[in-house]
């Protein structure tokens, strides 16, 4: 593989990635670039790439909306982001962990768990049970609290010599939390499977990356604890593909330094027989604002965005589609469809689930303190005595 960074500046002067070090497979018009290497996938799974981007969207548009009516809770919109969360995914087996940050929907998208996710954004804790049944831990909110975690696991599997590696999805916002660099130290010394994946989207709520940070690039800190740091057009979901196959392919203890143009560490070179960690850094943006919380305007120029919309991950791809023969107006038609009905179904079916009161109460604790205990029984005596019917919104 090589780099396609400075080699895009054909584009046009509207690509904010053309003279960016990073690995890109796609233009910003979606027509692969002279010198890259497009994946070696079937027609069925190109188009399965697009249809999981055109759920996602979907979704995100639907979720905003639903928070927007109170019908969920706080939602971190993902639009702009679907090419890495996305492509990623189908660069993995189907057993690999996802340790999920909050933002990459496409992730549960591809594993098919959009119903059993979206109940957790109501406020049913099932929601992220229902995930880790299908290899994607739950959704962390604490930044970065999640990486010690991930790399734990990828050491479990290599001890007990399974095929798996982890993908450990967070913001660039982490990379300034403790447990990043914990994570990325212990990864390094004891070569777990765990591929680092850093979203670096230009923002941590309203710190710019410039703010952020002193280094040049997220993807160099890798140089730091022994092992390979890479950058990527996130918004390119072929390159996200082929950069993520690539790292799963060195944590399972394959893979070849010989791609050393991609590499911006100085890493040691140490036996690929052994599994070694990867740092991919996705270079993308996002669309709108960090959560449905926030306001971007208060600390960004809406003009900023516009640029950032001509690599749009669907519709890249849906050129890519077009133009390579794989796609027409009636597939393109027939995938929107079914992106409709899919969310609607997953609506559907998570507005389905009832509340259990008590259970807000559950889990936290071995024994209730009395305090919480004195709340719970107030509540369930209320409820008791008036009917769960007094204690729901009218719709």
């Amino acid at each position: 593989m090589n780099e396609n960074g400075a080699d895009g500046a054909a584009d046009g002067p509207t690509d904010p990635l053309a003279d960016a070090d990073v690995y890109r497979v796609l233009g910003p018009d979606g027509s692969p670039l002279p010198d890259a290497t497009v994946p070696d996938l079937s027609d069925e799974q190109f188009r399965a790439i697009y249809r999981d981007l055109v759920v996602t969207r979907r979704f995100d548009e639907r979720a905003v909306s639903l928070q927007r009516q109170g019908r969920i809770g706080t939602y971190a919109p993902c639009a702009g982001q679907e090419g890495s969360a996305v492509g990623s995914t189908h660069a993995l087996a189907d057993d690999d962990l996802i340790s999920y940050q909050y933002r990459e929907h496409g992730a549960v998208v591809v594993r098919d768990l959009l119903s059993e996710y979206l109940p957790y954004w109501m406020g049913h804790e099932s929601g992220t049970e229902a995930i880790a049944d299908g290899n994607v831990f739950p959704l962390n909110i604490g930044i970065a609290a999640h990486l010690p975690h991930a790399v734990g696991a990828a050491w479990a599997f290599d001890y007990q010599d399974e095929d798996r590696v982890v993908a450990c999805h967070f913001g660039d916002g982490a990379t300034s939390e403790g447990d990043f660099h914990e994570a990325m130290n212990f990864a390094g010394v004891f070569d777990t499977p765990t591929l680092f994946c850093c979203h670096n989207n230009g923002w941590a709520i309203s710190i710019p990356q410039s703010r952020q940070t002193a280094s040049d690039t997220f993807a160099q800190k890798a140089a730091a604890y022994g092992f390979e740091g890479v950058r990527v057009d996130g918004m390119d979901p072929l390159a996200s593909y082929a950069v993520t196959r690539e790292a799963a392919e060195r944590g399972r203890g394959g893979g070849d330094e010989s791609d050393g143009d991609r590499d911006e560490s100085d890493g040691d070179g140490s036996d690929e027989e052994e599994p070694r960690p990867v740092l991919i850094e996705f270079v993308e943006y996002r669309f709108g604002a960090h959560t449905t919380a926030d306001d971007p305007t208060a600390y960004r120029d809406p003009d900023d965005v516009v640029p950032w919309r001509a690599l749009d991950p669907l519709d890249r791809m849906e050129s890519f589609l077009r133009e390579t023969g794989r796609i027409d107006d009636e597939g393109v038609a027939a995938i929107r469809e079914e992106a409709d009905d899919v969310v609607a179904d997953a609506i559907d079916f998570a507005e389905s689930v009832a509340a259990e009161p008590s259970d807000m109460f559950e889990y936290a604790y071995a024994e209730l303190p009395p305090e919480i205990r004195r709340q719970r029984d107030e509540l369930l005596a209320a409820v008791e005595e008036h009917g769960e019917e007094a204690f729901l919104r009218e719709e």
